[in-house]
């Protein structure tokens, strides 16, 4: 306190609260284990590459700066580098023009009491660079529009471009920022700037293109689900948690009476609703998480600071103490993340323990997951064991479909994850709670590349009961030899939504699949009468295991009528 307390300038108060918060993420990220999603972009990193099954590259390049150092840190080290510099940032936009030592101790503490920034200041996730680019973008947002220069058309664009490596929801930082301000679309200087942010990302478009824009038809198609109410309620509940149900009531005052002159303040009001607006209308379409919000943070914390210096008294007094109250709790919050004295079963405890149960029974075969490409991302890292996560129509897919990982475990005994119906399956109850049920296969053969074409294209609408007919030419890139009789290889017509278990109808085609040959048939198969008046996607899946396997040919829409 006393070293507190001889500081006068505000700027450097300000970096020794900085660096202090960065100290605790330190040994936070050091001591606390991998959570499920860190494991995947952890596995991103092991082979740098301008684009990833459903994020921008910019999580992988991180951690693989981190490397060096190994273990839970190594993953997380250069994230916990970018909290402090974007909080810096976003205190350079909002200062008073003559601050002092209580409005920097005002700021931390509003910053230190969203529960949110707590955890994604040492998590390593996309969320992290979003973040951290999202602040750069607005203080050269603040520059530029101060003194409409090119330097700083040229660092906005800049900042555009690392936005859209970051993660696609940078496209909405920037989208509602122009909303709030749409004389940039005369300034041809702001033209300039996209430019520079379209040759940036070319690099990561062509790779989306090489891969039939994988990204995009993921995060725009495949995670769509039938509308449910728990959705918007669930969304509700965790805004008001994520920014602090004590200061949330505030923020909202403070927005309403909110009139911003400057551009950027404008901008950051937009971004702290327009965030949360939008990802509530997205709730129609499925499950919001609450980490997509996370840059309304930006807005949140410079609408609680300039609402509550502004008034004072007791506003000011009843946001100081809920945010040491606050900092109370997520202080023993972070305790619990790494001693875990309550002894909690989730993904950030036991992941040693439980790993180490499954390198026992997989005694040095490689262990291919059902569709968990956390379950295979944890086992890589926490034993060095050799995983993979097989894409299963039981579970989405990944960045491992793009993987060729499984055509070296071929011709090896392996241990594959099952959860259906086989006398030969076993069960493995672990550490952490959870039950891996399995079967070992002493000859792996993958038929994940083998491709399937339907002819006629499958209709985009059948009736329950409808009769299909159908020409399936089914071509083999492995150098080995499918004998599909039906019993060990299975070629069936797949009927699967989101909230069900998938349904696969078999088709009666019988022939030996050739290396480097093809195959077709003629088939008939009807349409389930028991699916619901749903849309389902469907396809081909061709299985030589007891454990499922994915689309081998195009997906397909179906609508489902009486």
């Amino acid at each position: 306190m006393k070293l507190i307390a001889n500081i006068k300038n505000p700027n450097r108060l300000l970096w020794l609260f900085l660096a202090a918060w960065w100290i605790i993420n330190i040994i936070q990220a050091a001591f606390t284990e991998l959570a499920n999603d860190e494991a995947y972009y952890r596995m991103f990193a092991e082979n740098l590459s301008w684009g990833y099954f459903d994020h921008p590259p910019m999580v992988a390049l991180l951690i693989w700066m981190g490397n060096f150092i190994g273990g839970e840190l190594g993953v997380r080290l250069f994230v916990t580098m970018l909290q402090p510099v974007y909080l810096y940032a976003l205190w350079m936009i909002i200062r008073p023009a003559k601050p002092a030592k209580e409005d920097v101790s005002l700021f931390i503490l509003i910053a230190a009491a969203i529960p949110i920034l707590q955890l994604y200041g040492f998590i390593a996730t996309p969320d992290a660079p979003l973040m951290f680019f999202t602040g750069l973008f607005l203080l050269c947002y603040k520059k530029f529009t101060e003194q409409n220069s090119w330097k700083y058309a040229l660092l906005m664009g800049l900042t555009i471009g690392a936005l859209a490596y970051s993660k696609y929801h940078g496209a909405l930082v920037v989208a509602i920022t122009v909303l709030s301000n749409l004389k940039l679309l005369k300034n041809p200087k702001f033209y300039f700037s996209c430019i520079i942010a379209l040759l940036m990302i070319t690099p990561h478009l062509w790779w989306q293109y090489q891969h039939d824009w994988a990204s995009f038809r993921y995060h725009l198609v495949s995670r769509g689900r039938d509308f449910e109410w728990s959705f918007v309620t669930e969304y509700i509940l965790n805004v008001f948690a994520v920014f602090n149900p004590f200061l949330f009531p505030i923020f909202v005052k403070g927005w309403w009476k909110a009139h911003a002159k400057e551009p950027v303040l404008r901008a950051l009001n937009a971004i702290s609703v327009g965030f949360i607006l939008f990802f509530l209308a997205s709730t129609t379409k499925g499950y919001a998480q609450p980490q997509w919000i996370i840059p309304a943070t930006f807005g949140i914390i410079a609408i609680l600071f300039q609402y509550t210096r502004n008034r004072g008294g007791m506003l000011r007094n009843y946001t100081v103490k809920i945010a040491w109250i606050t900092i109370a709790l997520v202080a023993l919050v972070r305790i619990e993340m790494i001693f875990n004295p309550l002894e909690l079963k989730f993904e950030i405890f036991d992941n040693k323990t439980s790993n180490a149960q499954l390198a026992e029974i997989a005694a040095g075969r490689p262990i291919i997951f059902d569709g968990s490409y956390t379950g295979a991302s944890k086992y890589s890292f926490y034993t060095g064991g050799k995983a993979y996560a097989q894409p299963s129509i039981n579970n989405r897919t990944s960045q491992y479909e793009l993987k060729n990982d499984d055509d070296s475990y071929a011709g090896q005994p392996v241990i594959m994850e099952f959860y259906g119906q086989s006398d030969s399956s076993r069960t493995l109850e672990l550490a952490n709670g959870k039950i891996f049920k399995y079967i070992e296969n002493k000859c792996f053969i993958p038929v994940r590349k083998i491709e399937v074409d339907i002819t006629p294209s499958m209709p985009t609408e059948v009736q329950r009961g409808e009769s299909l007919k159908m020409k399936i030419s089914i071509r083999n890139p492995y150098p080995y030899s499918y004998n599909i009789d039906g019993i060990i290889t299975r070629i069936g017509m797949v009927w699967d939504r989101r909230g069900e278990a998938p349904r696969v109808v078999p088709l009666n085609i019988k022939g030996v699949l050739k290396p480097g040959g093809s195959l077709e048939a003629e088939v008939s198969t009807e349409v389930p009468y028991d699916l619901n008046l749903k849309e389902y996607r469907t396809g081909i899946t061709i299985a030589n295991t007891a454990a499922a396997s994915w689309f081998n040919s195009k997906i397909t829409n179906v609508k489902i009528t009486e």
